[in-house]
């Protein structure tokens, strides 16, 4: 695997932005409190009721998975199922552990724009109050999507009121929440707490952020006992200072915004660059920082020993780029012309 070099493969694996770095060592004086009592976890908290509402409540953990998995456990049962794409990261990327955890089922849905419809929920929508079957409760969606699309606010209030008419909850994973909001022109609240979303996970770690997840309930009620889930679940963290300065840098002066911006922008240019290349076939929209895209199988392997990425789909010889927030336009000319060299 090639290291310490930027390649396409993930927003994952770029570094950590320096402001970031900095407000770790900012906070990294002296004693506080654990556990999430210090004056640092106030502030971010804050700073998220800012961006979300007054009534939202925040619980910050360590990773993407356990922010999806512990806010499902916290708004079902475990005789419950989750409707979601079947490109969701709940379903492709993490090991199974909604299910061993939240002890729900997920009946997917396929989507091949990613994005779930009400027509396409309406599939599982069956068996309610039938002892046999799992009871449908929540519908999850990514925003954006596991193929680089986006939901409108339209798109995502339909959903919401879909659910909420069925009782049931609308569950936003935000991994990439930043790269939609910075595409759409919007505000976070826009889209979540104004469009009808009831929790969601919250994602700083692909945008620039060392480590650190945020469960944002929109539905205060959803969060009554999470502080025990949190901790069952294993994501309490003790110095949770440094997780909690990240997120005051990160939701400071627009600090997110600059860099999802950047990341777009990037992956952009570089649709525009393969683009004209005939050979190269895009085959989704690039609202955000992802390039989805059939090669010619016989240039993928030679291509990733000198830039990493991921195959997305290899019977199609379909691939996966993703650009970051440190992402340059020499790394995007540099690529290109690579590809341009071997076919």
């Amino acid at each position: 695997m090639i290291t310490n070099k930027r390649g396409f493969a993930s927003d994952n694996n770029s570094g950590v932005h320096p402001s970031i770095l900095n407000s770790m060592v900012d906070v990294n004086n002296g004693h506080t409190v654990a556990y999430g009592d210090d004056h640092y976890t106030q502030e971010a908290v804050r700073l998220f009721r800012k961006e979300f509402g007054e009534h939202a409540e925040v619980f910050f953990v360590f990773i993407g998975s356990a922010a999806n998995v512990l806010g499902i456990k916290a708004a079902t049962q475990p005789y419950n199922a989750v409707i979601c794409p079947d490109t969701a990261h709940i379903n492709v990327d993490e090991c199974g552990a909604p299910e061993r955890f939240s002890g729900c089922k997920l009946l997917t849905v396929s989507c091949p724009d990613g994005k779930l419809t009400i027509d396409l929920v309406k599939k599982h929508m069956h068996g309610f109050g039938f002892q046999h079957h799992s009871q449908p409760k929540l519908i999850s969606i990514s925003q954006a999507t596991e193929l680089g699309t986006l939901y409108t606010v339209d798109e995502i209030r339909a959903l919401s009121n879909f659910a909420h008419q069925n009782n049931m909850y609308l569950h936003m994973d935000g991994a990439r929440i930043a790269n939609a909001a910075a595409a759409m022109g919007l505000n976070f609240k826009d889209f979540t707490t104004d469009a009808g979303v009831d929790l969601l996970s919250f994602g700083g770690t692909k945008n620039g952020m060392m480590y650190g997840e945020a469960v944002v309930f929109l539905r205060p009620e959803l969060a009554e006992d999470f502080m025990y889930t949190r901790k069952q679940g294993l994501q309490l963290a003790s110095k949770m200072r440094y997780i909690s300065a990240q997120f005051i840098t990160y939701l400071t002066g627009n600090q997110w915004k600059t860099t999802a911006e950047h990341a777009n922008r990037m992956a952009k240019l570089l649709a525009k660059e393969v683009s004209s290349i005939p050979q190269i076939k895009i085959t989704q929209p690039v609202e955000v920082n992802g390039v989805f895209a059939i090669v010619p199988p016989h240039i993928i392997e030679k291509l990733q020993e000198q830039y990493f990425f991921y195959m997305w789909d290899e019977a199609q010889s379909e691939v996966r780029w993703m650009t970051s927030w440190d992402t340059t336009e020499d790394d995007i000319y540099n690529f290109v012309k690579t590809i341009k060299t071997l076919l």
